[in-house]
């Protein structure tokens, strides 16, 4: 298969670390981001902010079910990102640079999914993964408090 899917899923925290590296590289000439690659946030969007007259634009992550955010830094230079509402456009996007709805006299969105279906799937296994891992219950000890120490001390003989 030619051209195969490079992109990898990636948390909150490190999405927000690339954005902040992007913002704080915007004066120099030639940036050097941290992190270089293809990447997906799941279950969140960007969303742009306009203040101090239109001057300032402040990019924001908002948590959005069954959205996806792509990150293309492969240059590591410029940081691009969009939004997608399924994980198989996102992975086009990253892929060949195309939306879904731009024609390109090669190959359309439905031929290359069809092609990279098993690659769409195991990330999608991925994602479920990492889901159940945030389902699962942390057991938690309880810390002790004055009231359970007392009934421990006073219990009756």
């Amino acid at each position: 298969m030619k051209n195969p899917i490079r992109a990898s899923l990636i948390t909150v925290e490190q999405a927000q670390a690339m954005l902040k590296d992007q913002h704080d590289q915007l004066s120099e000439p030639f940036p050097i981001l941290a992190r270089s690659g293809q990447y997906i946030l799941p279950d969140y969007r960007l969303t742009r902010k306009r203040e101090a007259f239109k001057i300032r634009r402040h990019t924001f992550l908002k948590k959005h079910f069954r959205s996806y955010v792509a990150f293309d830094s492969d240059n590591g230079q410029t940081l691009w990102s969009h939004n997608f509402p399924s994980l198989s456009e996102a992975c086009f996007w990253l892929n060949t640079g195309l939306k879904p709805n731009d024609t390109d006299s090669t190959s359309s969105y439905q031929e290359w999914k069809t092609e990279h279906i098993d690659e769409i799937e195991a990330l999608k296994e991925q994602l479920r993964a990492q889901h159940q891992n945030k389902k699962k219950p942390v057991a938690e000890e309880k810390k002790a408090t004055v009231a359970t120490i007392k009934k421990a001390k006073h219990t009756k003989k």
